[in-house]
């Protein structure tokens, strides 16, 4: 697979919602789509506002089919960010706002880890935190002949001591949060926390767990695919060059 050349919509996913022209012409509340919104990823502001937590969107669909045709699945599968705060937009009449004031999109940590795997690649240790094991099923995939991850130099170790990151699925049970902890603790600097999947983001359906820190990237989906993880892996190191919102306004913009 050229992931130089991979889109970040594809055509057979449904992706997340986003507002149809319906909306922008104020046509009604999304309340229905609210209400039958498994994680509560819709928060409606106002007749004319409402704000999507991609961080917790299955994209199940089911809200585009409670919306009288307000709202449509995009096929935009590329959910991932390195911070939180930029997975949740602002609808204004159907119109994504302008995005502002998010953060700077590199912490210390994370530049020190881009410095160190940018050319080399990383190892990581996989941890299931209580999750359905999709998650492990779409990681174990990226390793197949289509997508191999190996050639990016991204490989998955037995040890947390031998790895570069912790990549964890799941809403982080209680039972979990102190191996987790103890798999971070163990890990040299500078290391990385990657959350993989809306459970591991948000906590999905259920209530999000203790987090050894702020996850370095989230990657959103349920589950997200092969593709759509290695390219979040991509980039953290520093060879893919994207910003969710900044994509996801340029699409909208272009199908007008």
């Amino acid at each position: 697979m050229n992931f130089d050349t991979a889109s970040p919509v594809h055509p057979t996913s449904r992706g997340i919602p986003v507002p149809t022209a319906k909306m922008k012409e104020g046509s009604g509340s999304l309340g229905p789509s609210a209400a039958v919104c498994p994680t509560k990823a819709i928060r409606i502001v106002s007749d004319s506002e409402v704000q999507f937590d991609y961080g917790k969107c299955l994209q199940c669909g089911l809200c585009t089919e409670s919306s009288d045709g307000k709202l449509r699945d995009s096929g935009f599968i590329y959910t991932f960010a390195l911070s939180r705060e930029e997975l949740k937009v602002t609808y204004v009449s159907g119109r994504m706002e302008k995005v502002s004031g998010l953060p700077n999109p590199l912490t210390p940590n994370q530049e020190q880890f881009r410095t160190l795997t940018k050319k080399r690649g990383f190892l990581y240790r996989e941890v299931a935190a209580a999750g359905n094991n999709t998650v492990e099923s779409e990681l174990n995939a990226s390793f197949n002949s289509v997508f191999d991850s190996e050639r990016e130099g991204v490989r998955c170790v037995a040890s947390p001591k031998h790895a570069d990151a912790i990549v964890f699925s799941g809403p982080v049970g209680e039972r979990m949060a102190g191996p987790l902890e103890t798999a971070w603790d163990v890990m040299s600097e500078p290391k990385a926390l990657i959350a993989c999947g809306t459970e591991a983001v948000s906590g999905g359906l259920y209530p999000m767990g203790k987090l050894p820190k702020e996850p370095d990237l989230y990657i959103s989906g349920d589950p997200p695919r092969p593709d759509v993880i290695l390219q979040g892996f991509r980039l953290l190191m520093g060879r893919f060059s994207f910003r969710f919102q900044e994509e996801l306004h340029k699409i909208l913009e272009n199908e007008k």
